[in-house]
């Protein structure tokens, strides 16, 4: 089906070089034609010089030649028709013409290399995006996932945001971070952040062991990778989210990021409590810093919206950052992918078309499970959050 629906795209694209390529082959007969007839006073031939610039602009060198081989031949046809071609002024205008034309065909030929050598770079670049960013799956136990990814710079399809969703033990645990620096500059660290996660989320029985496990890794990068002129510049916020199967009661910690939204049936936002700690990487603090697990209520029919500080950092044309929490009541009740559609949509044109920093979000439907599956916690937690230690027990 791929290999179908790509000739008849092939297709279309021909049969609209073709109907273009009428536009300077009429121009030229127009003129010629028009040329003959008037006085000798007056000259169009020059004009014809339009026809081969045009050309290129939806053709290759091979056609552009031509079109120039032809409006040579018709600027002879109207020297013939004005007193013969050996007058000066006719010599001049000949050749001028087809050195014009070649010229063109020439500029063709660059440009058609050239767009040649960008596909090929954007081909590697995508699949090596790609191979860095792993898609998330639309469904994860009882979760249906929808991620969205905004790059701040051009041709790019990812850079500093990073996401990335494990299943260990029963529970998904999912990673949304930001690194410094945006576009693609910042991907080396976030490969190395993903790298990080992918390897150790399955050897850690708590979010706290895991965060120490990526600080670490952050940590000795910069020390070996940093230059000299950013030292201490290199750092990454990160939010680590465990969400068991069959337990509504959901772990997060932070690290120096935004915390999520709860969207739950009736147009409800709440933002979960968060306590975060200081970002990963960042220099000058002590070796051990302790991460406050928090947790909440994350029920059937309820959605978890992760994002990046991109989303709620896009200003408009006044300055004003864009209102997540506000504008996301109004889809609360939609599927996720419907939800980071609207998102999208909203967000752009908040921003007037483009983004000045990386957008990430993560939309985490829960789906309804058997009551026989469900034992422990149940509704009576409610939407309030509560904050643990390192140990489990639970703080004021």
């Amino acid at each position: 089906m791929g290999s179908r629906a790509g000739s008849a795209g092939e297709r279309r694209f021909w049969q609209s070089s073709h109907a273009l390529l009428l536009l300077p082959i009429t121009l030229i007969a127009v003129i010629t034609v028009v040329d003959v007839q008037a006085p000798e006073s007056i000259h169009l031939g020059p004009a014809l010089v339009i026809a081969p610039a045009l050309t290129p602009s939806f053709a290759g060198p091979r056609t552009t030649a031509a079109v120039g081989a032809l409006a040579t031949l018709a600027q002879i046809v109207i020297a013939l028709a004005h007193g013969g071609i050996g007058t000066s002024n006719h010599i001049v205008q000949i050749i001028t013409l087809a050195l014009l034309s070649v010229t063109v065909v020439l500029y063709s030929a660059l440009r058609e290399r050239r767009q040649a050598q960008l596909a090929q770079v954007r081909t590697v670049a995508e699949a090596a995006q790609h191979v860095l960013m792993w898609p998330l799956p639309e469904q994860i136990g009882p979760l249906r996932i929808a991620s969205l990814y905004l790059a701040a710079e051009d041709e790019a399809q990812i850079g500093g945001d990073l996401y990335a969703a494990t299943v260990c033990d029963n529970a998904v645990r999912v990673l949304i971070g930001d690194v410094r620096g945006k576009g693609l500059p910042a991907i080396g660290e976030a490969a190395l952040l993903l790298s990080a996660f992918r390897e150790s989320a399955h050897r850690h029985g708590t979010l706290e062991n895991l965060v120490d496990t990526l600080e670490q890794s952050v940590t000795r990068y910069t020390a070996d990778l940093e230059p000299e002129d950013e030292a201490g510049e290199r750092f990454a916020t990160a939010l680590l989210v465990e969400i068991p199967d069959r337990d509504q009661i959901t772990r997060m910690t932070s690290c120096g990021h935004p915390p999520p939204l709860l969207l739950s049936p009736g147009h409800v936002v709440t933002v979960p409590s968060l306590h975060p700690s200081p970002p990963l990487g960042v220099q000058g603090l002590p070796a051990s810093v302790e991460h406050t697990l928090d947790v909440f209520s994350f029920e059937p029919g309820d959605t978890l919206l992760l994002y990046t500080d991109g989303v709620i950092e896009a200003r408009d044309a006044r300055g004003r950052f864009y209102p997540l929490a506000e504008r996301v009541a109004r889809w609360s009740e939609e599927p996720p992918e419907a939800l980071l559609h609207h998102i999208r949509r909203d967000l752009l044109a908040h921003a007037g078309g483009s983004l000045g920093d990386d957008a990430a979000l993560i939309a985490l439907h829960r789906t309804p499970v058997e009551r026989h599956r469900h034992h422990g916690h149940g509704r009576g937690h409610g939407r309030a959050a509560v904050r643990q230690d390192a140990a489990g027990t639970e703080l004021s």
